[in-house]
């Protein structure tokens, strides 16, 4: 039996992209399981702890986790449980999980080298939506320098803050703004601090540059490097970035909105504040409560109304290739556009005077659609194994793992260990699901050379 030679490829290059490019999706998820057990062994160490202790499995393991896929969730006091080396490991660990493993392996490889082999620009464009062999080089550096200086601003500003206001010794405060600056832009939640953030917020020049911080990473690198260059026309936007930088910016002033009116009153969060208070830290919480986990507003004691716009901000999150999770921003207003345009009796799906390809559109329907069933299926799971639970408590920690996000009501410290376990593997499904499903559609699309009779089933 003969096999049908493969089509030729219109460049070499192109052919040997088509060959390799399954192997780097695949690592992405290795790389991180990596990273993971790294992690937890040294952080199982007695020296990473401040009692000199050996930190059980379960510990280390979910808090490895929640570092690498950059979530902020904790089944400890983080900053009276660990010492300055567990710290400086969670420090690590979400550096790493922001930036990328695959991204951050290829960024020492050339540090070192001064060389990029073909391998490690295949292994970056898996991790940073890029399907094409151009300058990787480049985007490498151009998104190490951006990672960078960010922080680097955000630790002056801070640092200076702490030091010049709050009279912080000059090492703790540069310790606590390099610390938060990473996490935030990282859109990590741990904080060196047991009630999180809630003496800062209302600070704005230590809770807003964060809060930009964690702005500018959620947004991705894609976004983020094509809105920059064509700042002055948007209108030359793709159409991904149009639906990130625009979608972002509705979810913003829109979620700002509402969570100021839900809770303007409540004495237990900003109802006791002045009117820039309350704006202020309404701005900086809503900023970071779809991608970073810090608590500018004590989320235990929000009103009935606000958790379930939290719950649907986690679930979207920020951008695609960005430090955040979710089922990301472009992932749902292209749905939405999908929605409108049904509704219209439109025969496309169109952003921007742009026609959405239908490859797109089932992506974003089969990410939504899988995304939504593990939430569901965490929270029942949750429900099941933990006595006592409520429902609406565990569907808040779930969606705020899968989302990598951070924000908790409290939940996950009183956990049993099946519980954390099931955390664990949601952080870790949330942080690579997404990333590597969403690359191994586009990369495995192929053409047939048939087309099967059409039938319209009844829907609704």
């Amino acid at each position: 039996m003969r096999h049908s030679p493969t089509p030729p490829c219109p460049e070499p290059e192109d052919c040997l992209v088509r060959r390799s490019l399954g192997h780097p999706v695949r690592l992405v998820p290795l790389g991180f399981l990596v990273a993971i057990a790294i992690g937890t062994g040294l952080l199982m160490l007695p020296w990473a702890t401040g009692e000199q202790r050996y930190t059980p499995l379960v510990t280390a393991l979910f808090t490895a986790t929640s570092a690498v896929s950059v979530t902020g969730l904790t089944v400890t006091d983080t900053p009276n449980y660990w010492n300055g080396f567990g710290l400086a490991m969670i420090t690590v660990l979400t550096q790493l999980g922001g930036l990328g493993i695959l991204t951050g392996a290829a960024l020492v490889g050339l540090t070192v080298s001064r060389q990029l082999g073909l391998r490690n620009r295949l292994l970056v464009q898996a991790e940073t939506v890029e399907y094409g062999i151009g300058d990787v080089r480049r985007l490498l550096l151009r998104i190490a320098g951006t990672v960078f200086a960010c922080e680097a601003l955000m630790t002056l500003v801070v640092t200076g803050r702490l030091w010049l206001v709050y009279d912080y010794p000059p090492g703790r405060a540069l310790w606590s703004g390099g610390f938060h600056s990473v996490q935030a832009f990282n859109n990590g939640g741990f904080t060196l601090y047991s009630d999180g953030l809630l003496a800062f917020s209302r600070d704005p020049w230590v809770s807003l540059p964060l809060a930009l911080g964690g702005i500018i990473g959620g947004l991705g690198f894609p976004a983020l490097f094509e809105a920059v260059r064509h700042w002055r026309r948007p209108v030359r936007w793709a159409v991904a970035t149009k639906l990130t930088i625009w979608g972002s910016l509705a979810l913003l002033v829109g979620g700002f909105t509402m969570l100021l009116l839900a809770e303007w009153t409540n004495p237990r969060t900003i109802g006791t504040y002045d009117a820039p208070g309350k704006l202020l830290a309404t701005f900086t919480q809503m900023a970071l409560s779809r991608t970073g986990g810090f608590d500018l507003i004590n989320v235990e004691w929000l009103s009935e109304e606000s958790y379930p716009l939290l719950i649907a901000l986690m679930f979207i999150g920020g951008g695609s290739a960005s430090t955040a999770g979710g089922i990301k921003v472009s992932t749902f207003f292209l749905l939405a556009f999908c929605i409108w345009a049904e509704l219209r009796g439109e025969p496309d799906v169109t952003v921007g005077r742009r026609r959405v390809a239908e490859a797109s559109q089932r992506q974003a329907l089969t990410v939504a659609l899988l995304s939504v069933a593990l939430v569901v299926a965490g929270t029942v799971g949750l429900v099941l194994i933990t006595e006592g639970v409520r429902f609406n408590e565990s569907l808040f920690e779930v969606t705020s793992a899968f989302s990598t996000t951070g924000l908790s009501v409290g939940l996950t410290q009183r956990l049993p260990e099946p519980g954390q376990y099931l955390l664990t593997a949601l952080m870790y499904i949330g942080r690579v699901g997404p990333l590597t499903l969403g690359s191994a559609i586009a990369l495995n699309t192929r053409r047939r050379l048939y087309r099967y009779p059409k039938e319209q089933p009844i829907v609704g």
